[in-house]
């Protein structure tokens, strides 16, 4: 029996959607990364998550923690640890992946972005995901900006 095709962008939805709830149980628990990820191989359906970006993620995005919230610091209008935990969560993925991963168009990192807000966050925290993850992106993609792309 062959395994069914993932959508390649789907897959990578989940894993955005994923690790996006791990890094916020990380934040408020302060539990082992590894043990984290897991949990949610284990206890979650993982079967339509691209695993490899889901793992990416949850790794990267912690080892990069300084340089991604000094990046948002720039942009809040407070301190990123005053930020509401599940934004925060999805604020740090989305400057991960405009920094570090561009492969993926700026306006996919912001729409999935503030589709994981609206989902997951405050009333109105979709409002304040785009206008952080749009003034990062104006900074960090100038030139994929200015060419329409």
């Amino acid at each position: 029996m062959t395994k069914p095709t993932l959508n390649p962008q789907h897959a990578k939805r989940r894993a955005r959607r994923s690790a996006m709830q791990a890094l916020y149980q990380w934040q408020i628990s302060q539990q082992n990364l590894k043990d984290i990820e897991e949990q949610f191989r284990v206890d979650q359906d993982m079967s339509k998550v691209d695993l490899d970006y889901f793992h990416h993620l949850l790794h990267q995005v912690p080892g990069k923690l300084d340089e991604l919230d000094k990046v948002l610091n720039g942009f809040t209008d407070r301190s990123i640890d005053e930020v509401d935990p599940v934004e925060r969560a999805i604020l740090r993925i989305g400057v991960f992946e405009l920094q570090y991963q561009p492969d993926i168009p700026y306006k996919v990192v912001l729409n999935e972005s503030v589709n994981l807000a609206k989902q997951f966050g405050a009333e109105d925290g979709h409002k304040y995901v785009n206008g952080i993850l749009d003034k990062v992106a104006k900074d960090l993609r100038e030139v994929e900006i200015q060419a329409g792309l």
